[in-house]
């Protein structure tokens, strides 16, 4: 077994990666310019601006589960086609729009292609399993991308097509991702249930009744309401200290940038150091009494500058290190299942956020919605405060050769007795183990000798 990937894995990975970041990029560009290009819309009021902004997360958290389910009767790009196809209506829509409600309408629609589960089976379907985490990280790479690249794309083109031009942009986006789906992305070779990517409805229950992952799931939510939250109000305050709208994107990009750099030491800290709790629950502390900054300084504008900067370094820390804190609690064999519920309560999140923000900024202006941001932070506090620090566990896969499917009643008992690995699960109709390890005591030699083949580490 080799954990280089294969050519048409690596064609796999480029086309799906560059399709999931043009559909986020599409999706965040909006986040930095409604506030303020939608003033001019029939009906335009705070709460239904913040609604438009939102609106997608909802129709998001209602459907992904359901078109990944869906993609394994139907097909894999029949699915992801179809959902493109539904973002690129919503941008028209959006786009053609003379009121509020067309956006909103025109955002529900975008949300409504909800293929992120079924562009992640995509890509189980076309991967090994030695390489398959290392595959799906440059996935998650690819939305970080997408989500810097958004804050300064979408204000440049604001500027020059206004918001209709930021929708009719987005619906090529989507038009190019079709091009890639059907150009790029092999035809999957199988279709299988991978319970590291899709959810399980057996373990469903099991997930929700688990508090620390709970907890996660809270915190997901928690940190996308806040983000659409803010950006009902920070666009106003940037123009209130004298930055043009056209000009809002050169703001965040050097912010965005110092904030990236400032934050991978904080990675490496919780990951390397394995000081993940006092990381996670320093930052929660930190985005709250940066919101609160928000609301009390943010008329300075070398502080609000210094708070952005702030705010970015938190986000983006926390972006990084939830899902791989998914990931140590999961237990073997559920990771899907608790990555689905965590998306959902991510996408909630955007919905609620864009919401309150809008109700808050219409009914007690904008320095209202940071503090209601801070009260959702100092909420969060609590909930995390207690939580036990997570064990610095990985998941690992681990294809089954022809011999050991051959001893299935005794394989259970050889992997947990090999030391290291922390909870098994065996699956016989998917040739593989599921397994959570402590890499640091994981004999790897006595893992190799079950499977027969040369184990090889990947990252959780």
């Amino acid at each position: 077994m080799t954990s280089r990937f294969l050519v048409t894995e690596r064609r796999s990975i480029v086309g799906l990666a560059s399709l999931y970041a043009s559909r986020m990029l599409g999706l965040f560009m909006v986040l930095p310019i409604l506030a303020l290009y939608a003033d001019h819309l029939d009906g335009a009021t705070p709460f239904l601006v913040g609604l438009a902004l939102g609106g997608y997360g909802l129709t998001q958290a209602i459907l992904q589960i359901p078109f990944g389910l869906l993609s394994d009767r139907l097909g894999r790009k029949a699915v992801i086609a179809g959902g493109l196809l539904l973002f690129i209506l919503g941008s028209v829509v959006a786009a053609s729009a003379t009121s509020i409600y067309g956006v909103i309408i025109g955002r529900c629609l975008q949300g409504s292609g909800a293929v992120a589960g079924a562009i992640m089976a995509l890509l189980a379907d076309q991967t090994r399993e030695e390489i398959r985490t290392a595959a799906m990280a440059t996935i998650g790479l690819s939305i970080g991308v997408a989500f810097g690249v958004a804050m300064v794309v979408g204000p440049l083109v604001a500027d020059v097509g206004g918001l209709a031009g930021v929708f009719w942009f987005t619906a090529a986006l989507s038009a190019c991702g079709l091009l890639i789906l059907w150009k790029l992305v092999p035809k999957a070779p199988r279709r299988m249930t991978h319970r590291d990517v899709g959810l399980d409805r057996r373990q469903l229950r099991a997930t929700l009744m688990q508090g620390d992952l709970l907890r996660l799931d809270f915190s997901i939510f928690a940190l996308h309401l806040i983000l659409t939250a803010c950006f009902v109000a920070l666009p106003f305050q940037l123009e209130a200290l004298g930055f043009a709208p056209a000009h809002h994107g050169w703001v965040y990009l050097p912010v965005m940038a110092l904030a990236f750099v400032a934050m991978v030491p904080l990675v490496i800290v919780a990951e390397k150091y394995r000081k993940m709790k006092p990381v996670f629950v320093g930052a929660v502390a930190a985005m709250t009494l940066i919101l609160l900054g928000f609301s009390e300084l943010g008329g300075d504008r070398v502080a609000l500058l210094a708070l952005l900067w702030g705010f970015f370094v938190v986000f983006n820390l926390l972006e990084a290190t939830l899902p791989s804190m998914i990931s140590k609690l999961a237990p073997a064999g559920a990771k899907g299942t608790a990555m689905g519920v965590y998306s959902t309560s991510q996408f909630l999140g955007a919905f609620l956020g864009g919401t309150l923000g809008g109700a808050l900024s219409q009914g007690l202006g904008i320095h209202s919605v940071f503090l209601g941001a801070a009260v959702v932070g100092a909420i969060w506090l609590v909930v995390v405060w207690r939580m036990p620090a997570p064990r610095h566990l990985s998941s690992e896969i681990v294809a089954l050769d022809a011999q050991s499917m051959g001893m299935l009643d005794t394989l259970l008992e050889r992997f947990a007795s090999v030391a290291g690995v922390e909870d098994v699960m065996v699956v016989p109709e998917e040739r593989v183990a599921y397994l959570k390890v402590d890499r640091q005591r994981l004999d790897a030699e006595a893992l190799a000798r079950i499977t027969g083949n040369q184990w090889q580490r990947t990252d959780a």
